[in-house]
Parts: C-alpha cells; structure tokens; sequence
C-alpha cells in the first residue's frame, strides 16, 4: 500500500470514526457539550494534576493484542491535544505499529466558563505548552502562559505514574508526539527533560520566536552535564510544510542547533511535508509513525535511505541466544547447549542494554563452528551494513591473499618492491630508498613514507596528479628518503599502496576482482565499498558490512582460508595476516584496558593478548574507528563480532573480563 493511498484511508477512518463521537472537536470549537469522547476500544480516564488540582482527561487505546500476551510489556505513545490527533495516530498506528499503547493528554476540563466560551476547549493549550510568557500584558493576563514546566511536571508525576503502574509499559520506549504549539512544548521537554521519552515527534513546531531561548536551554542542559554518558539520548523526528514560510527558518536553526550538540546518542531526522501548517499534518502523522515503527525493531524498512548517524537508535535490545538460520551459509546453535555459559552472556547484554556499556550497535558469538549469540542494540539492525572504518584494512589484507591463491601473485613476491608491480611509473623522480618498500612492508604498515603538512597540503591541492598510479608517484616524490629508520610501524595510508598493486595485477579493476572473487564468494551482497580518489576502492576505510557478514570474514580466517570446503586464500598467508610480526607497545591500545597487552600488528590484523585470571589467550583481530571488531580467540575455537560508534571503547578488556571466562569451561 502506497503511503499515499494509507494517508487517504487514514483521513476516511478518521471521518467514519468521527460519526461516533456524540461531538466533534474541531479547533475553532466555542464550546463542546454532551457526553465524553467515546470510540472503540478508547478508554477515557480522569486524572488530576496534583500540584495545581486542574483536571484533565486521558485517551487510551491498547494493543489489540494486549489481553493476550500477559507477558509483554509495551512502548507508549504520548501525545497532547488529544482530541485532534487521537483519530489519525489511531489509524496510523493500527497499519503500521499495532503493539503501542496510545495515550493522549486532554486540555484541561475544569477551564473558566468565560475563557472557555469565548476561545474555545482548546484554550488551556496556550498556558500548558507554551515556554515563555507573553510580552504582552494583556494576552499575558488572558493566557497565563508560560506554564510549560508546570504541565510537564504533571506528565511526568501524574500521567506517567498513572499509566506505568496500572499497564504493562516498557519504561525504555517512551515516545512524545507534538504538533504545533505541542511541537513547541516537546522541543521544550527535549532540552530540558530529555529522559522523559526516548523518541521526540515535533511536528512544525511554533517556535518563530523561540529559538534564542531554546539556544539558552540547550548551553544550561550542557552546563549541568547531568546527562547519561553527557550525551542527549534521545530518537528526534522534526517535521514542517513546504508552505510553511515563517516556521521554515527558526525550525532550519533549531534543526542546527541539534546537530551541533554531536551526541552520539542523539539521532535527528528532519523531514520537509509537502503542505502548509493544516495540510502538512496527516502526512506528518503518518510520517512518524512510521518512523516510529523503525525504532520497535532490529529489522530495518529495507528502503531505508538514511545514513547510520541519522538511524534511530532502537528502544529496546534485540537479544538471542539462540540465533535464527539465514540464507548466508552461516551455521547457528544455541547458547548454553553448544557452548559458553548462557547467564554470563546475558548478563553481558543487558549491561550493553542499560547503558553500562554504551554505544554498542550489535554484538555476536560464533563459537566451534556454530553461531551461538546475536544481539542487536542503539543503531545496529540485522540487515543494515554497519560502517567499518579500518576494519576495511583487514578486507583489503584477505583480498591480497585471493590473489595470491589465484596465482596472481605469490608468496613470495611479498618480499619484493612494491613498485615493481606497477607499471605506469616513473622512478626517476622518486625519492631515495624507494625500493626498500615491499608488499609485506606496507601490509605491516612500514612502508616508510613520510610526507610533511606542508607537502601533504600541497599534493592534496593537485588532486589530479592522485588520479589511478599517480597516488603511487606523488607519494613517493613527496615523501622523505625511506631508511631503514623511517621504516617502523606507523599507522597511515599504507592499505593504498596494497590496493594499487591488487589493481595492477589483477584482470579486470580491483573493484570486480573483490566482488567476484571474495564478496560474491562469501555471499555478500548487502554492503558498501566506496572509491577513493584515485579511482580504485578504498583499501583503509568507507566501506559497510552487516554485523553477519562481518562473521563470514571472520570465518574465513578462522578456517585458515577455506569457504564450504574450497581454499579461497592461502593458509600460510592467512597464518602470517593474523599473526604478531610487529610488536607496537602498549601505550595506547584501543580497546584495551588492565587485562590487554602485548599489542601488536600482523597483515592489517591487530592482535593482544587477553589475560583471563592466571591464564592469557592471544587474540587478533580487525579494528574499525568507533569500535568495529572481529575478534578471533584460535585457542578457544571463539570469534566475537561488535559494531559501535564510540572510540572511547574498552571491548577487548570487555571480552576478558566477561565473554571469555563463558567459554573457558
């Protein structure tokens, strides 16, 4: 069903559910008479704000499927003018998330007759949602407005005890929906709050006015670094019309200012309807919510454009134990019966959960041959590639070795000059030493190459010349001699020096060859592997992998090299990728912590040993910025996938401390 076609459909049950009620409340309303609202399954319930004794009314609509499944407990919608959007997320809701809770909040029912009269039911709206107090006296005076922090005290002392203690609600998955002068008063929440709800819907909020104070929130909400991890957590869909010319700017900054706060647990997706400020609402409705429904699941909406900062971050933990078979040749088994024990992992996973570990996007365990854990967290989702960063390195590294097996190249042509496998250039303007950089010295990252800032600049500026072999040239009339001195372990760009020789050596670009030979291989076609300026792929970074195809890569080492029984890359080669041939120190291990020492490097495979009591395992493995890994542990028979967006990670001394002492029974 198109998205067109369901807005319609939503607008017709709207009108038909309308007839129900004995009135209908419309914004220019004078007065509502008769009876409460009544609909299907809707349950109105009188509460009161117990600081200021106003009365309100909730609308609340469960789960068709809320009688039976005793056992779960579900996320919660909460929106404001309760009246004008019960219809329209009623309908959404029921066609594109049906387990939610809805909850709407009244205006309030006991408003002075006169004021009632004279503006409407809808009249309290204007004291309770607004965040500053007019300057005018008059409308001040009418209005009382300002009282934001007021009714938001009341949500979250009165409406949300109420409704925790008498449904079955997951406090994890709260959402705010707002629209309007509502949309205002969740921005409101957002900066001042923001661990009221997880997920913020504002919808053309009426902000025009309000952005310089919204700007002084947001530096005293940085200024009292009270929040979890100091970052805002929190899932931000903002919305407003194409006709909408006055809300478009202030929104734009607002917008901005989000952004620049670079949480890594703030998620912002901004989404222009087409429409002015009245018709831009059922597609904003309709929008979210299916938003919305992104954030309920570790499956993503597989026509997802998004890029993965701009995903939101999924309310609650995805975590099996006993993961399900797939069409990608990966063998599953269950926690606890095939290995490892199952009430250490789990602990693990409801650390990661609640945030004592945070910023982790997936985090799996393939053990003696069998996948045995999968859990999916924050951004990660089963079937989105996960950016890789360095991680790529160890790809480009499996890559050479197809080759070689291919006969393309062979082992022993790892000893010798990188150069002489590329023939379109000219050593004469090379710098000394030039030929001292082997294969296997620019896998270890000791090429030697050493380009100064000033000379970085200046090369990067004639872009041109980086074009193909010409990167190839460039660095090496840019680069001082290479010594035997220059030629220690520096960690640079190196991988584009394998890549250029992969290119060169291959039929066909290198580009096909990876996905001819390895990629389509392995059975993975759901990822991302960019260009680099040179025009052949990246060999260090910008590529994207599933959290499972990032097992498949860590299988085919494992396996020293085979895939379902065929030798895609030499076992000798993948014994020295995976090895410790260069030592590095200690001083800055990523990931490390007391129990990771020993750091060292292999063919673009880091490696550690990880230190279990009196016991110590070594471990290699590939490492991607922000805490992608593939950890391999040979003397366990152990692999452990994670994807994350934190640099400041302590995985490896996480899987000392916690998943190893599972497995060594």
């Amino acid at each position: 069903m198109s998205v067109m076609k369901l807005v319609l459909l939503i607008i017709v049950i709207g009108v038909n559910i309308a007839f129900t009620q004995e009135n209908t409340i419309k914004e220019n309303t004078q007065s509502l008479g008769g009876s409460a609202l009544k609909l299907p399954h809707i349950q109105v319930i009188p509460i009161k704000d117990t600081k200021s004794e106003r009365d309100y009314e909730l609308y609340i609509k469960l789960p068709n499927s809320y009688s039976e499944n005793t056992n779960v407990a579900y996320p919660v919608l909460y929106f404001t003018d309760a009246a004008w959007h019960l219809e329209i997320l009623s309908a959404s809701t029921e066609y594109m998330l049906e387990d939610v809770i809805l909850v709407g909040i009244s205006w309030q029912k006991d408003i002075n007759k006169d004021l009632k009269d004279e503006v409407g039911v809808h009249v309290s709206r204007f004291r309770d949602y607004s965040i500053q107090k007019s300057n005018k006296p008059e409308i001040q005076t009418k209005y009382q407005m300002g009282q934001a922090d007021n009714h938001l005290g009341f949500i979250r002392n009165d409406v949300m005890k109420y409704v925790d203690t008498t449904y079955r609600t997951d406090p994890n998955s709260r959402t705010y929906f707002g629209y309007s002068l509502g949309g205002e008063f969740g921005a409101y929440i957002l900066l001042t709050q923001p661990d009221t709800f997880n997920n913020y819907i504002l919808g053309s909020p009426s902000i025009k006015n309000e952005v310089p104070y919204l700007s002084e929130l947001n530096a005293k909400l940085n200024a009292a670094g009270s929040m979890k991890n100091n970052s805002l957590n929190a899932n931000v869909f903002v919305s407003y019309g194409t006709l909408e010319k006055e809300m478009a700017a202030p929104i734009e900054k607002f917008v901005e200012l989000l952004k620049s706060r670079r949480d890594r647990g703030l998620s912002l997706q901004r989404v222009i309807i087409e429409g002015d400020h009245q018709t831009a609402f059922p597609m904003t409705a309709v929008r979210s919510v299916a938003w919305l429904s992104s954030i309920m699941s570790h499956i993503a909406n597989s026509t997802t454009e998004l890029s993965f900062f701009e995903l939101p971050q999924i309310n609650k933990a995805f975590v099996n134990p006993a993961p399900e078979a797939g069409k990608d040749s990966i063998p599953v088994g269950r926690l606890g019966v095939d290995g490892g024990n199952k009430a250490m992992i789990l602990e693990l996973a409801q650390n990661i959960a609640n945030g004592t570990f945070p910023y982790y996007d997936s985090f799996l365990i393939y053990h003696k041959d069998k996948l045995l854990f999968e859990s999916y967290y924050s951004r990660g989702r089963i079937n989105l590639p996960h950016p890789q960063a360095s991680a790529t390195k160890a790809y480009t590294c499996l890559a050479l070795g197809r080759a070689i097996q291919l006969g393309y190249l062979s082992m022993d042509d790892l000893d010798k000059p990188l150069v002489s496998f590329l023939k379109d250039l000219d050593p004469s303007t090379f710098v000394e030493g030039a030929q001292k950089i082997t294969l296997a010295k620019a896998l270890t990252m000791r090429s030697g190459i050493r380009i100064g800032e000033e000379d970085r600049k200046a090369m990067e500026n004639d872009s041109i010349r980086l074009i193909g072999q010409g990167q190839v040239q460039t660095w090496l009339e840019y680069s001082a001699p290479i010594t035997e001195a220059s030629q220690t372990f520096k960690y640079q760009g190196d991988p584009d020096l394998v890549m250029q020789v992969l290119d060169a050596v291959v039929p066909g670009s290198a580009k096909d060859f990876i996905k001819n030979e390895l990629l389509d291989k392995l059975e993975i076609t759901n990822y991302e592997w960019q260009t680099a300026p040179s025009g052949i792929p990246e060999a260090g970074w910008r590529t994207s992998m599933t959290s499972r195809d990032m097992v498949k890569w860590g299988m085919l080492a494992m396996n020293k090299g085979k895939w379902k029984g065929e030798q895609l890359i030499p076992e000798a080669y993948i014994d020295q990728a995976i090895s410790r041939i260069v030592l590095t120190g200690d001083d800055d291990v990523f990931g490390g912590g007391k129990d990771v020492s020993r750091q060292g490097y292999g063919y673009y495979w880091w490696s550690a040993d990880l230190k279990v009591g009196d016991t110590t395992y070594f471990s290699s493995s590939a490492q991607g910025g922000g805490g992608q890994y593939i950890i391999l542990i040979e003397e366990l028979d152990l692999m452990v996938v994670v994807t994350a967006h934190d640099n400041d990670n302590r995985t490896l001394q996480l899987i000392a401390e916690h998943v190893l002492p599972a497995f060594m029974q």
